[in-house]
């Protein structure tokens, strides 16, 4: 059993003694004895007051556009001077939450950005209903589409629909969470918190692989570390290389298991001049040169079962161009797997030694291949606690946010807002600060979340004009749940909220 398991069978004391404090930053409302921490390790007793654990970020954006951001360094606290910066921007990570919802956002911060007056609200919400989505740079196959997706043996999500080059996985969401079984909620949250800040998870599939999953790091398949992903489907590989290869080679076919090509037939070869081979594919063909279903997919060729390529091949037809001595070369789409053949008086391919003319054009499509890479994105919800934070009537908010009036960042990270009612988010973790993410053991995960705004747009919907402060304030007086230890750490890649969306006169 592990830590995060442990906290979760955390049950506080009916009759806590004398000592205790009770946090009422989650739902648990744990009681904690002083020095000691609740179950979910974000809030603590110290010092006779419930104290936030981490310190609140402020993130330091560089004074020219493309210049580094200034993090905060050493143990000494911040004297205020700024080098080479002149945008403060105060993130959601240590921020604390609203819960239990009537409360404004722990910090609603105001400061002018090259004339524009902006307010920046800022809270941790506790998102009962988020998941994960990842996105996995391979041709392998993982598993079928909606196969269960388990961590630890509990059912965590499901494999849903590829993309191209990559295969994708839908993690955690509320049924998950609440909806099975406490083991399952545990493990879930506890997949989606090591996910989203940036740690490795092992997940198994129904009928398919087990694949460790890191944000930003190559996938682990079977055991095996992917090194790159297909530099296309096999159609499109001809597409790109035909040319390379003309005047080489007799014939080319790239093993794939959605599209295998043949570039003999494929328009590309044809329009280049390609001769006629003879060749022929054991699979469905779709369109010349294009063939579906040559195998079942696997870890072999192409994301195929295939492990010798000459079993997609029937029979070459002498009546159609085949020869012997004609010359063939079968290469994956990642150029990983490559094999060069000659026929034989007998018109059978027989192996030969790869023919150094060859491996420029082999090389060619590895250079073109990615990295294979993991992305996790986080999505999640904001509801009624979360908006409730940022005015009295949360509607206004989500209307703000539809209307681009107000900006969302995660941690400080640009967000994709989904079309449609409410304000469902999506973030790319990796563009968050380190272990931005946290949890209660309701169980839902804790994600920093700022909405930035013309201060008139904000007083105009309703927000709470009594409790905007400056930056200056908050680094000198800290929060509700103050933390005296300096804040450090900052985001380089993520830039200013868009001050073009933001300038605009609001319509009257």
């Amino acid at each position: 059993m592990n830590e995060l398991t442990e906290r979760f069978e955390v049950t506080p004391p009916k009759k806590p003694s004398d000592e205790k404090l009770r946090c009422d930053a989650c739902p648990v409302m744990c009681y904690i004895a002083e020095g000691r921490t609740g179950a979910c390790d974000r809030y603590g007793n110290f010092g006779g007051r419930i104290t936030r654990c981490d310190p609140v970020t402020i993130l330091e954006h560089a004074a020219e556009e493309g210049d580094a951001v200034v993090p905060f360094e050493g143990e000494a606290p911040w004297d205020g001077e700024l080098v080479n910066t002149k945008r403060r921007f105060v993130s959601a990570v240590g921020a604390g939450t609203t819960y239990p919802d009537y409360k404004p956002a722990p910090f609603i911060v105001s400061q002018e950005v090259e004339g524009v007056d902006l307010v920046t609200v800022v809270t941790e919400g506790i998102f009962s209903y988020c998941g994960v989505k990842v996105k996995i740079d391979t041709d392998r196959h993982l598993g079928p589409e909606a196969a269960t997706v388990r961590a630890n043996g509990e059912a965590v999500g499901h494999v849903t629909t590829a993309e191209y080059g990559s295969q994708m996985l839908s993690l955690g969401g509320v049924h998950h969470l609440t909806g099975g079984s406490k083991a399952e909620g545990r493990v879930t949250c506890q997949a989606m918190l090591d996910l989203c800040n940036k740690k490795p998870v092992e997940l198994t599939i129904d009928g398919g692989a087990s694949v460790v999953v890191q944000a930003g790091q190559p996938p682990v398949i079977d055991g095996t570390r992917e090194e790159r992903m297909r530099v296309g489907c096999g159609s499109a590989t001809i597409g790109m290389f035909a040319t390379q290869w003309k005047g080489l080679v007799d014939e080319v076919v790239v093993v794939d298991d959605h599209i295998t090509g043949v570039v003999s037939e494929h328009q590309a070869g044809k329009v280049i001049g390609w001769e006629d081979t003879g060749i022929k594919i054991i699979g469905r063909r779709s369109t010349p040169g294009r063939y579906f279903k040559v195998s079942e997919p696997g870890l072999g060729w192409g994301g195929t079962t295939i492990d010798d390529p000459l079993d997609i091949l029937g029979p070459f037809n002498e009546k159609k161009g085949a020869r012997p001595g004609l010359s063939l070369l079968m290469v994956s789409t990642t150029g990983e797997q490559f094999a060069y053949y000659e026929l034989d008086e007998a018109l059978q391919p027989v192996k030969k030694p790869f023919p150094e003319r060859l491996r420029k054009s082999v090389d060619l499509i590895e250079q073109n291949c990615e990295p294979a890479l993991c992305t996790v994105l986080f999505m999640g919800g904001a509801g009624g606690s979360l908006r409730a934070g940022v005015t009295e009537n949360p509607v206004n908010l989500t209307r703000s946010v539809q209307g681009l009036k107000t900006y969302v960042t995660v941690g400080g990270a640009p967000v994709y807002v989904w079309p449609g009612g409410g304000i469902t988010i999506m973030v790319d973790v990796m563009r968050t600060p380190e272990n931005a993410f946290g949890y209660v053991p309701t169980p839902a995960l804790v994600a920093p979340i700022e909405f930035t705004l013309r201060r008139e747009d904000y007083i105009r919907l309703g927000g709470y004009a009594d409790e905007i402060r400056s930056v200056e304030d908050v680094l000198e007086k800290g929060g509700e749940y103050f933390n005296p230890r300096e804040a450090r750490g900052a985001v380089v890649s993520n830039p200013w909220p868009p001050l073009q969306q933001l300038r605009r006169e609001p319509k009257r």
